[in-house]
């Protein structure tokens, strides 16, 4: 099967614009009791945390300095599954050693992404080094990764919206949607 967006279709609302505004003001509760009177670099994975690290980030009270970095990464590609292969696409601008890091993700799927980020964030020796996830889909996981925020658990589905896409479609929508083929 030809596996582009155009094969796909928004089936469901799994998780509400509502209730990721709810979520995303509690996390950010947990970061600022954690961090309060220190620098935080909110690095978030282009292009799919955008939306929930800007979300976090305006959520996080002036006790905390959160200063805002990317990392591009590709794994997936134009498919809906990961290929299991990370690639650099860009790095931090910001020197991570001896800063409190916060990588921000939409989601953890098989969690070799994440793995890898760890590893590497990991050899550039932060002073603190957390995870940040949106959603986590515990059935898909592959690699052993500690997630110390996280927004929401999922069924093994194909998500959109609130920054995830499909082949570049669907990552504006307020809400996560759940995706399925059109046949």
């Amino acid at each position: 099967m030809n596996d582009t967006a155009d094969n796909y279709r928004l089936d469901r609302v799994t998780i509400s614009k509502d209730a990721i505004r709810v979520r995303v003001s509690e996390l950010a509760s947990e970061i600022e009791r954690e961090f309060r009177g220190r620098e935080v670099i909110m690095t978030g994975v282009l292009k799919g945390a955008v939306i929930f690290m800007s979300d976090l980030a305006r959520e996080i009270g002036p006790s905390v300095d959160v200063r805002m970095d990317f990392i591009a990464v590709s794994s997936y590609g134009n498919s809906s599954t990961s290929s299991g292969v990370v690639k650099i696409i860009k790095d931090m601008d910001v020197y991570a050693e001896d800063k409190n890091i916060i990588l921000v993700e939409d989601i953890m799927d098989t969690g070799l992404t994440l793995s890898y980020l760890t590893e590497m964030f990991t050899a550039r020796r932060p002073k603190n080094f957390k995870i940040c996830v949106l959603l986590e889909k515990p059935e898909r996981k592959k690699a052993d990764v500690v997630i110390d925020y996280k927004g929401f658990t999922i069924p093994d589905e194909f998500v959109v919206g609130y920054g995830l896409d499909y082949a570049g479609k669907w990552r504006h929508l307020p809400d996560i949607w759940r995706v399925t083929d059109k046949g």
